[in-house]
């Protein structure tokens, strides 16, 4: 596959550009480079000075951080048309977070004097990338409160709420990761959360169909 089709797919698919006219897109196009990564692969790990905007095209990203004795925190993940380096386009900092390719990805990358044009360019692409930041950030914040506050079961529920907010019962849920994944974005272990699980079936609040797959049975929250 060209690179000139990679970086039309990520153009295309990225929520800050595809509302633009075809002309303002291929100006975008001009800017951007793409690469792949093996999975495994680092696209920055903290400490790395910021370069630009990365778009993920095809596979999956993790974002996370790392404590002293080398235990993960998983921050977030990253899918086609998701994106990671915004942050430092305004801030100018160092990374603090680490991003691997958690699976074989093809990302795009726009460097950070192009962007910088990019956003006095064409104001639109700006408000959207605000907008973008400000549910991020509330995004953050709910995690964190999750992620600090109450038993795993409070966690648990808060974060399935988050993902289904039906008008009906039941619903199925599909969790967007494996169940150790989410005991580190929940703060807590892969033991805890299997436990909060069983626990969340006995109520009578959940039904697990698969390893990702629950139906939620009633409101949890």
């Amino acid at each position: 596959m060209s690179e000139c089709h990679h970086v039309t797919g990520c153009v295309r698919q990225v929520p800050i550009f595809n509302h633009l006219p075809n002309k303002e897109l291929t100006e975008v196009m001009k800017v951007v480079h793409s690469r792949s990564f093996p999975v495994g692969s680092f696209l920055y790990k903290a400490g790395d000075s910021s370069t630009g905007l990365y778009v993920v095209q095809t596979g999956k990203v993790i974002l996370y951080r790392s404590n002293e004795e080398g235990k993960k925190q998983l921050v977030r993940q990253l899918f086609p048309g998701d994106f990671t380096g915004e942050l430092a386009l305004f801030l100018k900092q160092d990374h603090d977070l680490f991003a691997e390719a958690a699976e074989a990805s093809h990302i795009c990358h726009i460097k950070q004097s192009d962007i910088d044009t990019l956003l006095m360019t064409y104001p639109n692409i700006a408000l959207t990338l605000l907008k973008h930041l400000a549910f991020r950030l509330d995004e953050s914040e709910r995690a964190l409160q999750q992620a600090t506050s109450g038993p795993v079961d409070v966690r648990l529920k808060h974060y399935l709420h988050q993902l289904k907010q039906p008008s009906r019962y039941p619903v199925v849920c599909d969790l967007p990761m494996k169940q150790k994944d989410l005991a580190s974005h929940l703060g807590t272990t892969p033991e805890s959360i299997s436990r909060a699980i069983k626990r969340l079936e006995k109520a009578g609040d959940i039904k697990k169909r698969g390893p990702k797959t629950f139906v939620i049975l009633q409101p949890l929250i």
